[in-house]
């Protein structure tokens, strides 16, 4: 988990999926006047640079919000989260890619509070620097699995925990799991989002075994991938989980994603898949 900098990867095209279907899960959330809790576990340091030298050197932003900067006719749907993205880059040039963070503070309320994980002592400071102004912001420096029993259940009784691992290692999609039945455990009621790679199908369906056997709610399972899924010599795409998933996210989801799909993958390659993992 130290050695992980997602300032290689920020705005590629798992990026651009995973934050914006966050936005339609905080929109959601919006919805209702009652106050909500945002926890994150894997934070990062929310707001990256993308003329950086990592940036740089993998490119792969260039295949992701690249792709939609300066594409017309964007869905409705996307619109928040391009306009936070437009918000970073005030002078219409391409620089600067907000994380989960940064997009997460400005769709929240006032009143609405934000508790931010991150384990790697110099982005966490980074972290820290970024958001010494927000009110309701809390940030703390320790691994992000112990979020679940030091913040749930939220004092606000209304939330989501967003969990976006990096899986820079080989237990990780078994502590996600251990952590979402915790989450579930502790906070029933809650939404809980978690990201991952479409690393390998014998692991995917094994997650997706673990989370069948946690006695979950109803689960939204999301996916978008740009290459074909034979998993031989690369990551074709990635997914999100949604637990207790808002209203009519089913719904939008799909034109959405497929809109995604067309933009950040020209070649016709891959797909979408937007299923119920488990029924109400």
């Amino acid at each position: 988990m130290l050695s992980y900098r997602h300032q290689f990867h920020a705005g590629n095209i798992a990026d651009v999926f995973k934050h914006a279907l966050l936005t339609r899960l905080l929109l959601a959330l919006n919805r209702k006047d009652k106050p909500y809790c945002v926890v994150e576990t894997h934070a990062g340091i929310g707001l990256y640079d993308l003329q950086h030298a990592w940036a740089q050197k993998t490119g792969e932003w260039q295949k992701g919000i690249a792709r939609l900067w300066s594409r017309s006719g964007s869905p409705e749907l996307l619109r928040p989260y391009l306009d936070a993205v437009h918000a970073e880059n005030p002078d219409g040039q391409l620089r600067y890619y907000p994380g989960s963070p940064c997009i997460t503070r400005r769709l929240m309320r006032e009143t609405d509070r934000l508790v931010l994980y991150e384990l790697n002592q110099d982005d966490c400071e980074t972290l820290r620097n970024q958001f010494r102004h927000s009110r309701h912001t809390s940030i703390q420096q320790q691994d992000g699995y112990t979020a679940i029993k030091a913040t749930l259940p939220p004092k606000e009784r209304r939330g989501l925990l967003f969990i976006d691992a990096s899986f820079d290692q080989g237990e990780d999609f078994t502590r996600v799991a251990r952590a979402v039945k915790e989450a579930h455990s502790r906070f029933a009621s809650g939404m809980t989002a978690v990201w991952y790679p479409l690393m390998g199908r014998s692991a995917i369906e094994a997650f997706e075994r673990s989370l069948l056997s946690a006695g979950l709610p109803k689960t939204l399972q999301l996916e978008l991938f740009t290459e074909s899924r034979d998993y031989s010599e690369h990551i074709p795409g990635s997914g999100l989980i949604v637990i207790n998933p808002p209203y009519g996210l089913d719904q939008e989801a799909p034109p959405l994603l497929d809109w995604l799909w067309r933009t950040l993958s020209p070649e016709g390659k891959g797909g979408t898949r937007c299923e119920w993992l488990i029924p109400e």
